[in-house]
């Protein structure tokens, strides 16, 4: 970006047959200094589609994007499904490799990539808008069928809370890579948009196409077949916001800033209830909504207004959480229209909810007050002081506001489930390189919904398990697939055989079941030997202090996790 050129490199042989957040890690650890500024000139933004993305396997849509996070101060990837991972594969481009600040400010960018190869543009189109608006333009100018990645004013205005935005199967500007403040990168790189055209692309070259059909075959049969992921299952039918009743009941869903585990509007913001929402009202109202082509859980949503016209795609659970119980608000119209700002302006929706919730403990709003949240909110989009601290994170907003009660790890914002009520999250909230991020390791998996065997949400020895969840899903990121894939491959042997023979199919290796644990805990181990040269210690993998203090009503437990039994996790 400071010289504004951009060109083809083979990819090192050092880095043959990783993808996703293998390669990422792989780029961030071995060319940004972990002491380097996120917002300066030494940072690097890698974009790398999934080693089986692009092939059409079951669920396989996914990219990953790594750098060092402004919220963390750490390694950071974040992953998004997308019609855009896709293209980029099938142009086989293994990784976009961002570098360098422009020496002109106030300028935004655009990068072209098609199957002649990259143009570097001024973007002109959408600065200071919200992203519809924005991508609409783009797709009349360059056609509905590339895919976009974008940020939005958060990632322009280089605050810690922003995002980058892909589009949906329908072009919406609906999926992130949202943790981490990655578009706060992508704003100080000066690029706005990277915009990708596979027309006249070649399919994803597979060395064994035998052995990936194979594979490819016992994979969809796993996954159509799961009670979670099948046809008319969980999430097909009511999203993955069904969750809101099932950790209700374990008394594990934050409420009010994390001073519950229960919420009494629960089933006024459940999956259910979106699902009744969306046949009532009918016109584009939808469940089962896939985010890319080769999606076959399809567990997105399209949540319409009373009149039918649509609001907001999609109303996740995580989402659904954050602006709801967290807030304490009970309405799903302002939860649709919170999470539709967010979206527009190129935020983390859970960061944000996480945020207005602090935000109303220190008094700027009542809990369950929609109305004012959404007026918060849009102080985003108008740059004001206001606007600014809130897109900075809730640690930020804390600290400016005298709010103790912050419940984040690592500088980020927890996620939907209560780790004083569920210890094994607690465990990967605490330790994870990423900050508290629930998808570093799906501990709830057997600890609420009983997949993959059955623990005790309340037993608090769980470091191998903590470390077993983070050393596979490391694998699971670079593989492209998305982590819900996970339910179907824990259960079913034949599944897991399936997913391991895909990539081997791709790649033409041998891997095993071992290889997927040991090439995991390589993944992690390279982000944690980053992050400890970027100045973390054992104090950072605490979790918040006020959860050793307080008691979590209805359970009344605290997290008493013995500090010693966490450093255990990377021993």
């Amino acid at each position: 970006m400071e010289k504004l050129t951009a060109k083809v490199e083979n990819l090192p042989e050092k880095y043959k047959n990783r993808g996703g957040r293998w390669l990422t890690d792989s780029y961030v650890c071995d060319e940004v200094d972990p002491n380097c500024h996120p917002l300066g000139p030494n940072n690097k933004l890698f974009f790398a589609p999934g080693i089986v993305t692009g092939t059409r396997a079951p669920s396989s849509g996914r990219i990953s994007v790594g750098a060092k996070s402004p919220l963390t101060g750490g390694i950071k990837e974040a992953n998004a499904g997308t019609p855009f991972a896709e293209q980029l594969a099938l142009l086989g481009y293994s990784a976009i490799v961002v570098e360098g600040v422009p020496k002109e400010k106030g300028k935004y960018w655009q990068l072209e990539v098609d199957k002649k190869g990259f143009k570097l543009n001024e973007a002109k189109t959408g600065i200071g808008e919200e992203l519809s608006k924005a991508y609409g333009e783009l797709f009349k100018k360059h056609g509905k069928h590339v895919g976009i990645a974008s940020i939005g004013v958060a990632g322009e205005q280089q605050l810690a809370a922003s995002g980058i935005c892909f589009n949906d199967i329908d072009g919406r500007a609906s999926r992130y890579a949202g943790r981490g403040g990655l578009g706060a990168v992508m704003g100080s790189k000066g690029l706005k948009y990277i915009i990708v055209d596979d027309k006249g692309a070649k399919e994803v070259e597979i060395k064994d196409k035998s052995l990936f059909n194979e594979g490819k075959k016992k994979l969809a049969k796993a996954i159509t077949t799961h009670d979670v992921t099948k046809k008319g299952g969980t999430l097909n039918a009511y999203g993955t916001a069904a969750l809101i009743n099932v950790m209700n009941e374990a008394g594990g869903l934050p409420t009010r800033n994390f001073r519950e585990g229960r919420f009494e509007g629960a089933e006024k913001v459940s999956g259910e209830t979106i699902k009744k929402v969306c046949e009532e009202r009918g016109g584009v109202g939808a469940m089962g909504h896939p985010c890319h082509a080769s999606c076959l859980i399809q567990c997105s949503n399209v949540y319409p207004y009373e009149d039918g016209t649509e609001h907001v795609s999609c109303i996740e659970y995580e989402s659904a959480w954050a602006f709801g119980p967290n807030c304490g608000i009970d309405n799903l119209d302002h939860i649709a229209e919170l999470i539709r700002l967010t979206n527009e302006y190129g935020l983390d929706t859970i960061e944000m909810g996480g945020t207005i919730a602090v935000a109303m403990d220190g008094g700027l709003a009542e809990f369950g007050d929609g109305e004012k949240a959404i007026e918060m909110m849009k102080e985003i989009h108008k740059g004001t002081p206001l606007g600014k601290i809130l897109a900075s994170g809730a640690v930020t907003t804390g600290k400016t506001l005298g709010v103790t009660r912050v419940p984040a790890c690592k500088g980020q914002n927890l996620p939907a489930y209560e780790p004083r009520a569920v210890k094994g999250i607690g465990y990967v909230y605490a330790t994870s390189t990423m900050g508290a991020d629930h998808t570093s390791g799906y501990t709830i998996a057997p600890e609420i919904l009983g997949v993959g065997g059955s623990a005790d949400p309340l037993d608090t020895d769980k470091s191998a398990m903590a470390r077993g969840f983070m050393d596979t899903t490391a694998f699971l990121d670079s593989t492209g697939y998305c982590l819900f894939i996970a339910f179907p491959i824990l259960d079913i042997q034949e599944g897991f055989e399936g997913m391991v023979e895909t990539v081997n199919g791709v790649l033409g290796t041998s891997w095993t079941g071992d290889d997927v644990a040991r090439i995991g805990k390589e993944i992690t181990e390279m982000e944690r030997a980053f992050n400890k040269a970027a100045g973390f210690t054992k104090a950072d993998d605490r979790i918040p202090e006020f959860m050793k203090l307080e008691k979590l009503p209805p359970l009344n437990e605290v997290w008493n996790v013995p500090d010693s039994d966490l450093d255990k996790v990377f021993k």
